[in-house]
């Protein structure tokens, strides 16, 4: 079942190039850029703080 506000796998595979700090990039290694673009749309869907998003 998909969450209401995460990213399809195959929409996700289309986007994750486009992300910096993926293994192989210059600098720190993020440590999970799918859940950080997924916190960026709730907050834009939901319009909450950040400090309130959920863990």
């Amino acid at each position: 079942m998909l969450k209401r506000h995460a990213l399809s796998d195959e929409l996700w595979k289309r986007f994750e190039p486009l992300c910096s700090g993926k293994a192989g990039d210059p600098g720190r290694t993020a440590a999970d850029n799918r859940l950080f673009v997924e916190g960026v749309i709730f907050v834009l869907k939901t319009g909450i703080s950040w400090t309130d998003l959920p863990e």
